[in-house]
């Protein structure tokens, strides 16, 4: 049986204490659907509701510690080497359409580098976790990156910019060659969930860019403890201040990095 630090434990529970109220709150959406308004209101409110328990979960353990939130932005902590990035809701528009693809993030940065992470999917009740030199686990379970080494055997993940957001253009070559490269590209809208899963080993790799510090924090330490590799697309370091990554395992990524690079990726993320 895996033993949790005190760190992770402080995390799962406060994401289990938020998902409580983020399952209730998924269990009104599809009724919702039907109104004039729509949901979109109701989902709002309920990812603030949810940042605000983890935020209070998380200072009750730790006081001194920052934050950086994706609905309340930056909390100045005494601790000026830790803090806490939190995406209470990751995946909001599966949630807006009643799509059970969704997820709570919470990682803590220790000297400006992701140090632990907690990813909860509250729908499958699988809490993926890892904290730095001690590995990644699913709930109890040991987990590693996919083995495999090439291209042309891989299931791939990806996010596909929407509209609003730049990078288009330089995507859809991305697209293509990963469309000719590999078996198979999906697209399940959670970007914390795409690296937990990638992680677990269920997909090869991911790539997206225009993310968010707290889309990545905590995915970016469970591939890491996981065996795997993590980096910009264009193969740089500075994914939580660029948004771009590249996440699989080292066999695969220098493979995939030279593909989307030649695609035109270096000037798009």
């Amino acid at each position: 049986m895996a033993l949790r630090s005190p760190l992770i434990n402080v995390m799962a529970g406060a994401a289990k204490k938020a998902a409580r109220g983020l399952l209730r709150d998924f269990g009104e959406v599809e009724q919702l659907q039907v109104s004039l308004k729509g949901p979109s209101d109701f989902v709002s409110a309920a990812d603030r509701r949810a940042e605000e328990v983890i935020r209070a979960e998380l200072t009750k353990a730790r006081p001194t510690f920052g934050f950086l939130m994706e609905e309340q932005g930056v909390v100045v902590g005494t601790d000026t080497s830790n803090r806490w990035l939190v995406d209470p809701l990751d995946g909001t528009t599966n949630f807006l359409h009643g799509i059970p693809q969704f997820a709570i993030s919470i990682a803590l940065e220790r000297d400006s580098k992701p140090f632990a992470g907690v990813i909860y999917d509250p729908i499958r009740d699988e809490m993926f976790w890892a904290e730095q030199g001690q590995g990644a686990y699913l709930n109890e379970k040991r987990i590693r990156v996919a083995n495999r080494r090439r291209l042309e055997d891989t299931v791939v993940v990806t996010g596909i910019p929407h509209r609003g957001r730049a990078g288009k253009e330089g995507y859809l070559p991305q697209l293509a060659a990963m469309m000719e490269l590999t078996s198979g590209i999906r697209r399940f809208g959670s970007a914390a969930l795409d690296l937990a899963w990638v992680a677990a080993g269920r997909f090869d790799g991911y790539w997206e860019g225009g993310l968010k510090p707290w889309d990545l924090a905590a995915g970016v330490v469970l591939v890491l403890e996981a065996g795997g590799t993590v980096s910009e697309v264009n193969g740089g370091q500075g994914m939580l201040h660029s948004g771009s990554i590249l996440a699989t395992n080292p066999v695969l990524h220098p493979l995939m990095c030279e593909a989307l690079v030649n695609a035109g990726s270096r000037s798009a993320l």
